[in-house]
């Protein structure tokens, strides 16, 4: 599938500067420290902070290919985590007014690449950069950094769904993977967002919800809605 990869990428990045800042750190402390116990302890205990540090790295940028469902019509989560708000809101950028909401809440124990929802096209995207309120609560959707991505579905033709992709307190970096114009397969991996954060989605008024509040949904996989 498309981008696989680029999510292990990022996390060996972040696992190699923090290996430069321990390097630093201990030669640093070579220099300034006594030698003895304390120095040692020091020394071993920094390194055992980055192997934590590493290990969780590479569990949080996890990418398993999703297991794409077959079907008519179907809006698939973008994201993996738990549905926490159902209801109506207006979003004029895209969806042009009106619409039904789905709002889906990544833990910083979720997976947190994200999937095009439908297959089509990347018709609208957005960048608005924002504050990181905490992504557990439901208006950081307003004011936190975000990207918008409009998905122009292929079926039905010509059916909109938005993804806003929100940055929380501790996700202060959207990493898209797709730009306006581009072609996408339903599951595709579209992009990523760093430590903890919520997805959005809106849907036009014909699109029946599929899912309940609290459930807990798969990137890629769990079927949200359907156009019937």
């Amino acid at each position: 599938m498309k981008h696989s990869g680029k999510a292990l990428k990022a996390a060996f990045r972040l696992i190699l500067i923090a290996l430069v800042v321990v390097v630093v750190i201990l030669a640093i402390g070579a220099v300034a420290l006594p030698k003895g116990d304390f120095s040692v302890a020091f020394f071993g205990g920094l390194g055992a902070l980055w192997v934590l540090f590493t290990a969780f790295t590479l569990y949080f940028f996890r990418d398993p290919d999703a297991r794409v469902p077959a079907g008519a019509n179907l809006v698939l989560a973008p994201g993996h985590g738990k549905v926490d708000v159902i209801g109506t809101t207006t979003e004029p950028a895209f969806m042009g007014g009106d619409c039904q909401r789905i709002s889906i809440f990544l833990s910083v124990i979720d997976v947190h690449v994200q999937n095009a929802p439908v297959s089509g096209k990347i018709a609208y995207f957005k960048y608005t950069p924002g504050q990181f309120l905490n992504a557990l609560k439901a208006e950081s959707a307003i004011y936190n950094e975000n990207v918008l991505l409009g998905f122009e579905a292929s079926q039905p033709r010509g059916q909109k769904v938005g993804v806003r992709l929100i940055a929380g307190v501790i996700a202060r970096r959207i990493v898209p993977f797709v730009q306006q114009g581009d072609e996408v397969a339903r599951g595709d991996r579209v992009s990523l967002i760093q430590f903890g954060s919520r997805a959005d989605v809106y849907l036009p008024r014909n699109a029946k919800i599929k899912v309940q509040l609290n459930d807990h949904v798969v990137g890629g996989e769990t079927v949200l809605a359907v156009f019937e």
